[in-house]
């Protein structure tokens, strides 16, 4: 009886020590993915904002967050945060490019913090192309381009812009619709063929740094001025997510950031895997966005 006293002490004990480890770990468990509420981040195709939207993407799903990125296009972009259907915007270009968008939604939509500056529209050709260096320059070679330039997503700014261009300039081209991934496989084709092309394209774009290219001088200023690139939210987001706004208002990358992240994922098998790649690189980087330091 002695024993079974001392047996059933023992037994007590551990199991004991057994729950109390249980509930240790359960409540290390309970901090780790810890749900902060949802954040739906629209996204337009063009490289640097599907770039910088998945790259956020992943920042944010770290800190706790569940994050949708929602593939829209640039006036769906700006109802969407009208509407309160979507919760950031990441690729606002101002003054010029989506000014009109501000005009009609100024009062409808929180415009936020600058995160890149220094932009360029414009008509792009191969560098090869040494007698073609102005917009001007088209009408003479027009047949050598098919009578095209070939663009991107219908409604995007640009293709409105270059519609404009080829007006005021009488040019013997059409602008020819496609998708932003379209475009670059045919450009890719014409350089790796040496055959006559001409896009639309901006700055930043990894291809500047990978394809030989020269932007087409614009003399009457259509494009316009050199932009900067800001982020929006929809009214009320920085009142129920108050860092999430602050880690985004922080936010800033120069060319050589911003490149080194496109490039990341151009090159990788999955967005995702790009911009985690581009994440563990610049932990420090990422750091001062949350930490808020300087």
């Amino acid at each position: 009886m002695k024993y079974l006293s001392k047996w059933l002490a023992v037994s007590l004990l551990g199991l004991l020590l057994l729950l109390a480890a249980c509930g240790d770990e359960q409540t290390d468990d309970s901090n780790i993915g810890e749900d902060k509420g949802e954040i739906s981040i629209g996204m337009n195709n063009w490289a640097e904002n599907v770039a910088v939207s998945n790259m956020w993407k992943l920042v944010l799903e770290e800190e706790g967050y569940d994050v949708t990125l929602e593939n829209v296009e640039k006036a769906i972009l700006y109802e969407g945060l009208a509407n309160d259907d979507i919760d950031i915007g990441m690729e606002i270009w101002l003054p010029n490019t989506d000014g009109h968008f501000y005009d009609e939604f100024e009062e409808e939509i929180d415009w936020r913090e600058y995160w890149y500056n220094g932009t360029d529209l414009a008509l792009v050709v191969p560098s090869y192309m040494e007698d073609i260096n102005s917009v001007e320059d088209l009408n003479e070679h027009a047949e050598r381009f098919d009578n095209e330039i070939i663009g991107i997503d219908p409604g995007s700014s640009i293709m409105g812009l270059t519609e404009d261009v080829i007006s005021d300039y009488e040019l013997d081209l059409e602008l020819v619709s496609s998708s932003e991934p379209t475009m670059l496989v045919e450009l890719q084709q014409r350089i790796d063929n040496e055959e006559p092309v001409v896009v639309t394209l901006w700055k930043p774009h990894w291809t500047f740094a990978e394809m030989d290219l020269k932007i087409l001088e614009e003399p009457k200023n259509i494009y316009g001025d050199s932009e900067n690139i800001l982020y929006a939210t929809r009214l009320g987001l920085e009142e129920e997510q108050p860092e999430v706004v602050e880690w985004f208002d922080n936010f800033m990358l120069d060319d050589e950031q911003l490149g080194s992240l496109m490039a990341e994922i151009n090159e990788s098998d999955s967005e995702e895997e790009g911009a985690q790649s581009w994440i563990d690189d610049n932990r420090d980087l990422i750091e001062e966005w949350i930490d808020g330091s300087e």
